[in-house]
């Protein structure tokens, strides 16, 4: 990845873990619970495969023919959303 990419791409990652340290503490100070983050991608079966849909937009992502390989790339995505850096390994890619 091109050095600027990359430091833009850290910068980011960054701005999003001090975007969520800001809202914890923004609600222990008022002294409610945060809110459960909703989960962004589901896995939906479509025949013999199944589909990663990203539920916001309805998109279909990508698809797997076996339910852990979908789920396993779901939960990917999930980390990938919140900045964390996942590798797949095995299975299809």
């Amino acid at each position: 990845m091109h050095p600027s990419i990359q430091q833009r791409s850290e910068g980011l990652a960054a701005l999003r873990v001090r975007a969520g340290i800001a809202t914890s503490a923004l609600y222990a100070m008022i002294g409610k619970e945060q809110p459960v983050q909703e989960i962004r991608y589901q896995v939906v079966p479509k025949g013999k495969a199944y589909h990663i849909t990203e539920r916001a937009t309805g998109k279909v992502l990508g698809f797997r023919w076996k339910w852990k390989d979908a789920i396993n790339f779901a939960q990917a995505l999930e980390a990938r959303a919140d900045g964390v850096k996942v590798t797949l390994s095995g299975g299809a890619q």
